[in-house]
């Protein structure tokens, strides 16, 4: 008995030496330490988690939207009538679904990280990310979870009327963990995933090895899960070109009779690497007393089946004003 009292203390002293904090159970405390693995008492070296491991959702918080409010600025909100708006959105979101689960097209890597973005500000890509989530909220087969990776000036928060909170950016610091940024809320399938902190090496943070794992985390944990970024545009930073380089579909919203041609040509060569590119025309007249909606754009690099081509001709989408 006495030598596997010695062996484990001689193991105990070997443990410390390596740097590994032990805690001492000899006043009952079992507290782990802030950072570096962790040390049992049948002598395994476990890793505490890093900030890309998500966690289960009854971990998050819950926050609350102002339903009422959210709709009254033009969101599309659960139990409201049907409209011209929302009916756009099915056929917009029915495709970037089918990429995302590989329903009859091949499966594309990344395909449920959908990044919408747009050539300059103003063309209504913040808007058209929130209507997106929630209309991919409204699934019975899929969740959503919407990032607001537009680091430089986020605004999605401040959108739906909440404050400013961690998120994107303290994760790829390892300031904090998914669970301490993480946003469920009364929108069943809805969760949110503030910008967090400003940092002036946003770049470089979402181009490092610490983001790609989280992606690849965030892509395979929930087969169910789509995730939208809302991103910053593309011609004015580098943010939004480092984030495309890792995502599976982008979705270029473009402004009717505004945005330029040659600014959405430039704003396409800029994300050449991404596998899948779609547009959508914002603020298209699409009735005789002069009302605004959405058309559907054209995809890049990417062949669609039948049954796609069949929606977007169906629904009269306008592709041809923004070649």
């Amino acid at each position: 008995m006495s030598s596997l009292i010695e062996q484990a203390a001689e193991r105990l002293a070997q443990i410390r030496e390596a740097g590994i904090t032990v805690p001492d159970l000899r006043d009952g405390s079992a507290s782990a330490p802030v950072d570096g693995p962790t040390w049992s008492a049948a002598g395994a070296i476990h890793e505490r988690p890093s900030p890309a491991q998500d966690v289960a959702p009854s971990l998050s918080r819950q926050i609350e939207l102002d339903i009422s409010a959210l709709a009254t600025a033009g969101y599309l909100v659960p139990s409201a009538p049907r409209s011209h708006t929302a009916d756009q959105f099915r056929v917009i979101k029915r495709p970037l679904i089918a990429n995302a689960i590989g329903k009859g097209v091949a499966r594309v890597h990344h395909g449920n990280l959908i990044m919408v973005t747009s050539a300059l500000p103003g063309e209504g890509k913040s808007f058209t990310s929130i209507n997106l989530a929630m209309s991919i909220a409204s699934e019975l087969d899929h969740s959503v979870m919407l990032v607001d990776a537009d680091v430089a000036r986020p605004s999605l928060l401040k959108k739906l009327g909440l404050g400013e909170e961690p998120g994107l950016l303290d994760l790829l610091e390892g300031k904090a963990q998914m669970s301490d940024v993480l946003m469920r809320t009364n929108i069943d399938k809805l969760t949110l995933l503030p910008s967090g902190r400003p940092n002036p090496k946003s770049t470089e943070l979402l181009a490092s090895d610490t983001m790609r794992q989280l992606l690849n985390d965030m892509a395979s944990r929930y087969s169910d899960r789509i995730i939208i970024f809302d991103s910053p545009p593309l011609l004015l930073t580098t943010e939004a070109r480092v984030l495309a380089s890792q995502m599976g579909q982008v979705v270029l919203v473009v402004q009717a009779g505004k945005t330029l041609q040659a600014d959405v040509q430039n704003a396409l060569s800029t994300i050449e690497s991404c596998p899948i590119r779609l547009m959508v025309l914002n603020k298209a007249r699409t009735d005789s007393q002069g009302a605004y909606g959405y058309g559907y754009g054209y995809g890049y690099g990417y062949g669609y089946g039948e049954e796609h081509a069949a929606a977007a001709k169906d629904a009269e989408l306008q592709s041809a004003a923004a070649r």
